[in-house]
């Protein structure tokens, strides 16, 4: 607990890296990545029990990022935490570069390749089940709680009580197409949530404090009730122009908007 600056530091780097990663790259997704790299710096700094030395480690925790089309988030904080050379970070989404558009697990840290929306529950169900004195952690989307799969998956971790799994909700509110109670309206997630039979917590998932006070409420044993936390975020957050706007989805950075968008984050958050 305490001082976030590590955090805060280690999120404002993401941030930038994957700005200039989408820009040279041509690609998009930044407004997903954007919401999750302060839950990715509490979680790769204060969290997750890995060694960039060696991510084969048997007891290393596991960390599924569903929302694969946000990798490039994932990717930056790898990079920073020692899991591969940073320069690799200047070939993302290039032709015969080291690093994919979507997260592939090809890379030192990224435990399994996602792409397609709904997938990661069910392989953290697997993992749960099968390494059940493991930590497995999944990062999920609004669009992946519009998938069946996904529910499929929380009947089932909760119904059987993979204490082990905690389910992370990167909660923004927008999708590819527009505001997801517009698309699929999940009401209350929460309460639906604990009716599958899962603890849950909600928090502002850009409060570094909460994050970690929330993970550290998880307890991590087979038998309890599976450990969900809804973190409420903002799409595109640290770039005002892009903050709570679906476009920025997809939408791509022309030159003038990366140096307007490297510039408001040049002070961490």
């Amino acid at each position: 607990m305490g001082n976030y600056d590590d955090c805060r530091e280690l999120a404002r780097r993401v941030r930038q890296h994957c700005l200039r990663m989408v820009h040279r790259g041509k690609s998009g997704h930044i407004g997903s990545m954007l919401s999750m790299a302060d839950i990715l710096a509490v979680l790769y700094d204060r969290i997750l029990k890995v060694d960039p030395e060696n991510p084969q480690w048997e007891e290393r925790d596991r960390l599924i990022l569903s929302k694969g089309h946000g990798g490039a988030a994932l990717f930056a904080t790898l990079a920073e935490k020692g899991f591969f050379p940073l320069e690799w970070l200047d070939t993302y989404y290039m032709d015969n570069g080291k690093l994919s558009g979507h997260i592939s697990h090809k890379v030192a840290g990224v435990e399994f390749s996602t792409g397609s929306l709904g997938h990661g529950m069910p392989v953290s169900c697997g993992l749960a089940m099968a390494l059940p004195q493991r930590r497995i952690f999944c990062i999920v989307s609004d669009g992946d709680c519009d998938a069946g799969s996904t529910w499929e998956a929380i009947m089932l971790a909760g119904q059987h009580k993979f204490g082990n799994l905690c389910m992370i909700v990167d909660y923004n509110q927008l999708q590819a197409l527009g505001a997801s109670p517009d698309i699929i309206d999940l009401r209350d997630l929460p309460k639906k949530l604990r009716d599958f039979r899962w603890q849950v917590e909600e928090i502002d998932g850009h409060d570094y404090a909460a994050i970690e006070t929330a993970v550290k409420k998880f307890e991590p044993k087979h038998g309890n009730a599976p450990y969900a936390i809804v973190a409420h975020t903002i799409k595109g957050r640290g770039v005002s122009f892009m903050e709570n706007q679906y476009k920025w989805h997809y939408g791509g950075l022309t030159d003038e908007l990366l140096e307007k968008a490297l510039k408001e984050t040049e002070v961490a958050l």
